[in-house]
């Protein structure tokens, strides 16, 4: 019998599939459908301090061997996240519950950190720093050293559970971004997050979309993002959560070879809601094929 199990900062996980916030819901969502419990976690739909609407629409374009979008973080709020989605996951989920956190300031980070952190549900944060930096002239947190810093140690300072930061591709050397937040006391990283792209109607001569670039994502992005772990596993000795591009179990194995500890899987979702089953049932054959016994053995052996 092979070994699935894996552990983040001391979270354990059944498995190392996780589907990736914003393309699984608040994980109810799909209780109907089939048992969340063969999920090693699921990482919840983004949440900043006040509902948001998002962009206007169109804000979802498909792409070949992917997708863009530009939906722009709606969300019900920190508080409606913490008195109800919160409380709701739990009635169908055991596994590891992951808070994904978006800010445009400082105080916004912490404010939803500290309410989520507080929140018994919760078992680890991840902090999405490609926001604008509203006070900063608008560019994400996750473009710099320095203010991805910032956020992770404002955060780190009223949190106790473990925080992942969830970084940017867009970015010259996302080994930079990696160590700084590492330095600033992050407990893991989970990466990448979409690349910016962009989709013209050439019979309207209109962007697709109506905020005009959205973020990349799909199959096509995977060796981008396989790379990055690749990068930041050898850079950082904090645990990775590999994310972008993963479609089947075989992916889950290169990614972990790669370096990451668990898995996310986002736009696949999109395309087949049941992508994360089939995965977590599909794995201990594909471990049993490859000859491996426990998926600890190939953490990082790249």
């Amino acid at each position: 019998m092979v070994n699935t199990e894996v552990k983040l900062c001391g979270v354990s996980l059944k498995n190392p599939v996780v589907p990736a916030s914003g393309t699984f819901g608040f994980g109810v969502e799909m209780a109907d459908s089939y048992d969340l419990n063969i999920l090693g976690g699921i990482s919840l739909k983004g949440t900043t301090r006040d509902a948001r609407y998002g962009n206007e629409c169109p804000r979802i374009a498909e792409t070949p061997c992917g997708m863009i979008n530009s939906v722009g973080l709606q969300n019900p709020g920190i508080q409606a996240f913490v008195e109800q989605k919160l409380p709701s996951v739990r009635k169908h989920f055991n596994g590891a519950v992951i808070a994904n956190i978006s800010g445009f300031s400082i105080d916004e980070y912490v404010e939803c950190c500290a309410k989520a952190d507080a929140a018994p549900q919760t078992d680890i944060l991840e902090v999405n720093i490609s926001c604008p930096n509203v006070h900063g002239g608008g560019l994400a947190f996750g473009t710099s050293a320095k203010a991805a810093a910032e956020v992770t140690r404002a955060v780190k300072d009223v949190c106790r559970k473990p925080v992942f930061i969830k970084l940017s591709p867009n970015v010259t050397d996302i080994t930079e971004i990696a160590r700084a937040c590492e330095d600033a006391g992050a407990d893991g990283l989970t990466l990448i997050n979409t690349i910016l792209g962009m989709r013209i109607d050439i019979r309207r001569r209109k962007p697709v979309l109506a905020n005009r670039y959205g973020g990349f994502s799909g199959r096509a992005v995977f060796p981008v993002a396989l790379r990055m772990v690749n990068q930041v596993a050898h850079a950082c000795s904090i645990p990775v959560m590999g994310c972008g591009g993963v479609s089947c179990a075989e992916d889950v194995i290169e990614m972990m070879m790669a370096g990451a500890t668990a898995v996310q899987v986002g736009a696949e979702n999109l395309r087949n809601p049941f992508v994360c089953k089939e995965i977590a049932e599909s794995l201990p054959a594909v471990m049993e094929e490859l000859g491996i016994d426990s998926l600890t053995e190939i953490i990082g052996i790249i």
